[in-house]
């Protein structure tokens, strides 16, 4: 029987059934038709899933349908939903890729004002290698308001106090016209700060008149003569603007550091091209790196020319860490020059609103974690820290992960997906195609329009105040004062299945001033490898 059905399928593949019986019924409703005068509907469906089948068979791109004609598309659209099917019905609350569904759900409850409270004990695994937590006091303390604050370039003419929590950099182009308009109305409301991304100012960023950071990328985009060099005047024009409160230069990113970006033509409407200062419809190229400056030197010379053309407005840059010894030359070129950025945010390798290629995603630039401890060490071993504030981004977006990074060394924490989040973004995962279907990252008009600016502006507000009043509440518990106050004595961290460590005692540190004199640590190797083997003149490796 077995070799009879296998000599069958070799005269007529089983697999062709489904197209065979297309066939069949459309032949058979061509009978009906002529006899009875009815199923002209279904005449219609069979031909044209005939039609289909023999288009299939005929074609070369794809081999499944040659081989399962008309039911091989099933194959295509069920991994088209895939991430729908996966997000809705099989992925645990936990299981994080990239956000789990905890995440998501407790950025939503807290932009809709309903209660993030939750029952029965914790979701997670206490005995998982990796889990952490903050210690309490018995003595908690008592914290008047959940605004907590700091001073950005306090030695300069004009400093900004800004939030510890804020909008990490997205751009209008990467961001619908709608997106931006809510999540400035979002920061206006809440006294918080609303980073442009690379992208520059545009008309929507101005509505409503929230606190801005201006980032500058290697396009030097709203700032830019016609060739792409950096032009001081068009500088001068935006940054000095009211709304604009600090200026960032952006090295590199998150999700794709080192890489340059491409806007394609088609894509160059004339709101993007009016705010990034190019022509419209044709290629806006971001090159992967500045041309304004080519050594440590050159680039905080610029970063002081920024700060005096924008009237004295704190001014910093932003990077991802890669090659340790390029950020030891900035460091030696700030004790060389006397020039000291005013902030640094440090982007996390796990950042990613925008798309980039999977290799780059996946294994190009440090976590969040790594480059943080290595900046805030590396300053404090040169007696630099008190000086230069830190910010940082990357998957924060809860009060413990603003905790978290706090007691590594950051003075605040931006934050991107999720605000994404609380403007309605579902993580489905189409950013890079147009076809957001929460109209927060697409230039659609009309997919735009889901996406109604007072509501999600509101949830962008919420969102920021309840994290916030939760940090307080985690900060209170701690018996401390401010988030400044968390350090990595406060954090606790299971290293293995029996054993509990302070995380101060798991993330290397460095004495103040251990980085100006020869005797470094033989605990930290980075340092021992790499500090004296670089110099303020040169990004390069100084190899003798």
């Amino acid at each position: 029987m077995l070799k009879q059905l296998k000599r069958l399928n070799a005269d007529y593949p089983v697999r062709y059934t489904p197209f065979v019986l297309c066939i069949f019924f459309a032949l058979l409703c061509v009978f009906t038709i002529v006899a009875f005068g009815v199923g002209w509907l279904f005449f219609i469906l069979f031909t044209g899933l005939t039609l289909l089948g023999l288009y299939d068979m005929k074609q070369t791109k794809r081999a499944i349908l040659r081989n399962y004609p008309v039911v091989g598309h099933l194959r295509f659209m069920l991994e088209f939903i895939r991430p729908e099917i996966r997000q809705y019905f099989v992925e645990s609350d936990a299981e994080a890729t990239p956000f789990s569904r905890s995440q998501r759900s407790l950025v939503y409850q807290r932009a809709k004002g309903e209660s993030d409270k939750r029952p029965f004990g914790t979701q997670l695994d206490v005995k998982a290698i990796g889990y952490e937590w903050i210690n309490h006091s018995i003595a908690p303390t008592t914290i008047t308001s959940h605004d907590f604050r700091i001073t950005v370039g306090e030695n300069t003419a004009q400093p900004y106090s800004a939030s510890i929590f804020n909008i990490s950099a997205m751009s209008f182009g990467a961001l619908s016209a709608n997106a931006i308009l809510a999540l400035n109305a979002g920061a206006k409301r809440g006294g918080f700060a609303h980073d442009t991304g690379e992208g520059s100012i545009s008309e929507h960023h101005r509505v409503h008149g929230g606190d801005l950071i201006w980032e500058i990328g290697s396009g030097y985009f709203g700032c830019r003569n016609d060739d792409g060099t950096f032009c001081e005047a068009k500088f001068t024009e935006n940054a000095t603007l009211p709304q604009v409160k600090m200026i960032e230069l952006k090295l590199s990113q998150g999700a794709k550091p080192g890489h340059g970006g491409v806007l394609p033509g088609p894509k160059v409407t004339i709101e993007i091209a009016n705010a990034r200062g190019v022509p419209v419809g044709v290629d806006c190229v971001s090159p992967a790196s500045h041309s304004a400056f080519s050594t440590p030197v050159e680039m905080l010379q610029f970063i002081a020319k920024l700060r005096t053309l924008s009237g004295g407005k704190p001014t910093g840059f932003k990077l991802c860490i890669g090659h340790a010894w390029e950020w030891f030359a900035i460091v030696k070129a700030m004790q060389k020059t006397g020039i000291t950025p005013d902030f640094i945010v440090v982007d996390g390798a796990e950042g990613g609103t925008g798309a980039a290629p999977l290799e780059f995603t996946d294994h190009v630039g440090s976590p969040l974690q790594e480059g943080l401890l290595l900046v805030h060490n590396t300053l404090k071993g040169v007696n630099l820290r008190e000086k230069i504030k830190i910010g940082c981004a990357g998957k924060v977006v809860s009060a413990f992960d603003i905790s978290r990074m706090m007691a590594l060394g950051a003075d605040w924490c931006n934050s991107a997906r999720g605000f994404m989040f609380a403007l309605g973004c579902i993580q489905a995962q189409t950013c890079h195609t147009g076809n957001c279907p929460t109209g927060v990252t697409t230039q659609d008009a009309h997919r735009q329009q889901a996406l109604v600016v007072p509501d999600k502006a509101e949830r962008v507000y919420q969102y920021h105040e309840k994290t916030l009043e939760a940090l307080k509440e985690m900060v209170q518990a701690a018996g401390l004062q401010h988030p400044q106050d968390i350090t990595a004595f406060h954090i606790s961290q299971r290293v293995s299945e029996g054993e509990v460590r302070l995380l101060a005692n798991v993330v290397p540190r460095v004495k103040a001033g251990s980085l100006l004199d020869d005797n470094i640590s033989d605990d930290h190797k980075v340092y021992k490898n790499y500090w004296h083997k670089v110099t303020a003149d040169s990004f390069s490796l100084q190899i003798k």
